[in-house]
């Protein structure tokens, strides 16, 4: 049975967890990274602070959340 991760987890206790941040991030560290769970979800980090809070998501969520991302649903929050 996969491990299961409250909101706010200490990203450093996510064994196994492999982190990917995009290659759009800014060399300064300025980036949120992300690792998928053993049970479908995913887990988001700042970059900045690795042993931090992870943000728990469902696979569902983050569909949504990509989709709408890419669909420019957020453009003007950025601009």
């Amino acid at each position: 049975m996969p491990q299961q991760f409250d909101n706010g987890v200490s990203a450093g206790t996510i064994e196994g967890a492999v982190w990917r941040k995009s290659r759009r991030s800014a060399p300064g560290g300025d980036c949120v990274e992300i690792a998928a769970l053993e049970d479908g979800g995913f887990a988001v980090r700042n970059s900045r602070d690795p042993q931090g809070p992870a943000l728990i998501y469902t696979r569902a969520e983050m569909v949504a959340f990509i989709g709408g991302a890419k669909d420019g649903d957020f453009d003007g929050m950025v601009s």
